[in-house]
């Protein structure tokens, strides 16, 4: 399974970007995805997240300004970022909970996209 995440960019303070991320891959089934980002200096912590039948969790952070969402169809998962401000300056990485047909089940990460809001 791979993971190619996009959308990434420099936008000021209150702006917003949209973020995607496309699962590709054979006979797997998706448990839950989500976005993590990592700033400078910083741990990598946990954006928001949705898992199959639409249960979201966000970081208080993000809460009322980040929206999650997924289209099953297309193993894609979106997070839009809206009233950006400088904090949230980091590495956006998605992630996605895989299963197989021989009861296999791993974590997937993207490669990561750049998202600046500059002071």
């Amino acid at each position: 399974v791979q993971l190619q995440a996009s959308g990434g960019g420099l936008v000021p303070p209150g702006g917003s970007l949209r973020l995607s991320c496309a699962a590709s891959g054979s006979a797997f089934i998706i448990n839950g995805m989500g976005w993590y980002r990592q700033a400078p200096g910083k741990l990598r912590e946990l954006v928001a997240r949705v898992r199959n039948g639409g249960t979201t969790n966000y970081a208080d952070s993000v809460k009322g300004r980040f929206v999650i969402s997924r289209d099953n169809a297309k193993n894609t998962v979106y997070l839009q970022m809206n009233s950006l401000k400088p904090e949230d300056t980091a590495v956006y990485y998605c992630n996605a909970d895989v299963s197989f047909s021989n009861s296999r089940r791993e974590l997937y990460w993207g490669q990561g996209t750049h998202v600046t809001s500059p002071a």
